[in-house]
């Protein structure tokens, strides 16, 4: 049984599959293709109960945060910068968002973090390992 505090953790970058052709099929510009190939991102996640902070530090000092409660409409921000609305929804104890052009799913799998991305048909897979 997975606890309300699941994701909560520092999780560094780990493998993906399928990274090239996922970010030509959601249209990444090229210099952002390069930057983030074998990116050493890692992904702070706050949980508490519902509600999430999830950061994402990017070698180079960039970073992305998205604030959300499950359920409830939150304003995001794209793996490409693009700011939409989405609503974070809870299936099955993974975390499932429906961005702008793929749907995006995180969950905790043998003490790693797992998300899948996938856009007409493209799956792309990142594994993070936890380190803190």
């Amino acid at each position: 049984p997975q606890g309300t505090m699941a994701f909560t953790g520092k999780y560094e970058f780990e493998g993906d599959e399928n990274y090239d052709a996922f970010v030509q099929k959601i249209g990444l510009p090229s210099d952002k293709i390069e930057m983030g190939r074998n990116c050493k991102i890692v992904t702070e996640v706050v949980q508490n109960g519902n509600d999430f902070t999830w950061t994402q530090h990017f070698p180079g000092g960039r970073t992305t945060t998205n604030t959300f409660t499950v359920g409830k409409e939150a304003d995001m921000e794209t793996m490409g910068g693009k700011k939409f609305k989405a609503t974070v929804k809870m299936e099955g104890g993974k975390l499932v968002a429906e961005f702008p052009n793929y749907r995006h799913t995180a969950e905790i799998s043998g003490g790693k973090l797992v998300e899948i991305s996938t856009s007409s048909g493209v799956v792309y897979k990142r594994t993070s390992k936890k380190i803190a």
